[in-house]
């Protein structure tokens, strides 16, 4: 009896409830659940900006180690998506088999990436960071705070696993629960291992990054106490974990174009410290503080990108058109309201925003322009994130790849890299910088709607 409770309630949320309450229902959890993690972002950035000593050096070094970090939380959450996807069509389809090989099949996944991250904490973090800065104190800082963050990130790699997991079978507010819990440890940590508070000593650089594995190790012990708890109808077991070479290879068709896409954003910040450091290292600075505000509000998107991709994959396994098509509608509307709110909201408090982190001069003015410029790109972003979790729902990998290629890479290096070339000594110009953003998510998003006229031709119109 408890059985067919669970299996009924389970229906009701994914097939029953009207799509523009579900999306609500999934979507708000996680939008705050990722807004909670771009909020501890900015307050680690925050803490160690506010150093005694060294602080704005040891912002820059976070500034360097943050596209690695990036890449890893890329290659955990695209996995995590593809997981999300597969499993989601498969309890569509009513393969509660398939959908228990590929939870197994993700846990297999995890213990590898893991082991990927901790030889990379040993032997690829040096080489790194001293590819992007001559200055050995940044250099030395950034490295101890990147090797903690890798050889211990089994606590990211398991929440983005069994956060996907409570998604896909609509536990959204779960996998919030585990995610705050881990940022709130992350955020009362930061100060006490940081400066050295009640008897612990003062690590300054990482003590951010113990603060921060940390928090991410609670995260995900919470994310698999919940999905062993509610997640009744997921078997687990040695037979599930076994690696299936059919279920690992639809995992990745459509977790790969995912993977990419969220490690174009590493490749993308990457090469702009490469580009903006070459004019100034405020620029830098500048750019990666804002890039750190900007991700309470695209976090926020891709939030409700990560309830889009459930709802839209389910009713395609349903081969339901008029849900599909609900739940694009209603995905990319909520996403555009999101973005506006985000929109004003960073225009009218670019100047405190700023301030918080204690700079000053011409890195403030830098910081303050870069926000009023770039948040013009936010509602065109917003498009592309919603495109891309439709793509990623609908069998279209390959079309959310194109879209991440074309916003974060096509038309934003070499673009930038020109910008830059017309900035002189006294920055000037360094607004014309900024404007590479916007003209990258203009571009991306035409290309997103042409792309979508493909996929509804299809995977839509086909459907009774």
């Amino acid at each position: 009896m408890k059985k067919q409770e669970i299996k009924v309630a389970e229906r009701d949320k994914m097939e029953i409830l009207p799509v523009r309450s579900l999306m609500l229902r999934m979507g708000i959890p996680i939008i705050f659940s990722m807004m909670m993690q771009a909020f501890y972002n900015i307050v680690d950035s925050a803490f160690v900006s506010n150093m005694p000593k060294n602080g704005e050096t040891a912002l820059n070094a976070l500034t360097l180690a943050f596209p690695m970090q990036m890449l890893m939380v890329a290659i955990g959450i695209g996995t995590g998506v593809g997981v999300n996807a597969l499993l989601s069509k498969s309890m569509g389809e009513g393969n509660r088999e398939k959908a228990s090989k590929t939870a197994g099949n993700g846990l297999f996944l995890a213990c590898i990436i893991f082991a990927l991250f901790l030889i990379l904490g040993f032997v690829g973090v040096t080489p790194y960071i001293q590819s992007q800065t001559d200055n050995s104190v940044v250099a030395d800082m950034a490295s101890d705070y990147l090797f903690i963050c890798c050889i211990f990130s089994f606590g990211l790699v398991a929440f983005n696993l069994y956060e996907k997991l409570l998604q896909a079978t609509g536990n959204s507010l779960l996998s919030t629960i585990a995610q705050i819990s881990g940022a709130v440890t992350n955020i009362i940590l930061d100060p006490i291992l940081i400066y050295g508070w009640f008897g612990f000593p003062e690590m300054g650089v990482q003590g951010a990054a113990y603060a921060t594995i940390i928090g991410q190790i609670v995260s995900g012990l919470l994310s698999v106490i919940f999905h062993l708890k509610v997640n009744k109808n997921i078997k687990n077991g040695v037979t599930y974990i076994k690696p299936s070479a059919h279920i690992i290879g639809q995992i990745y068709k459509i977790g790969l174009p995912a993977i990419i896409a969220q490690a174009l954003m590493s490749v993308m910040t990457y090469g702009l410290n490469i580009i903006l450091g070459n004019v100034s290292d405020m620029l830098v600075t500048a750019y990666g503080l804002y890039y750190k505000i900007q991700q309470f509000i695209l976090f926020a998107a891709f939030g409700l990108r990560d309830a889009i991709t459930p709802i839209v994959s389910y009713s395609h396994g349903m081969k339901s058109k008029k849900r599909v098509c609900e739940g694009i509608k209603y995905g990319m509307t909520f996403t555009v309201i999101i973005m506006v709110i985000g929109l004003v909201l960073i225009e009218v408090l670019a100047v405190p925003f700023s301030k918080i982190f204690g700079l000053s001069g011409t890195t403030l003015e830098l910081c303050i322009s870069a926000m009023r410029i770039i948040s013009i790109s936010f509602i065109f972003a917003g498009v592309n994130i919603a495109f891309q979790g439709i793509f990623q729902a609908l069998n279209g990998g390959i079309e959310s790849l194109i879209v991440s290629v074309c916003r974060q890479l096509v038309f934003i290096l070499p673009v930038a890299w020109g910008f830059s070339m017309l900035v002189n000594s006294s920055l000037d110009n360094a607004w014309l910088v900024w404007l590479t953003f916007p003209i990258a998510e203009i571009v991306s998003s035409l290309i997103a709607v042409l792309l979508m006229l493909r996929v509804n031709k299809k995977e839509i119109k086909v459907l009774s």
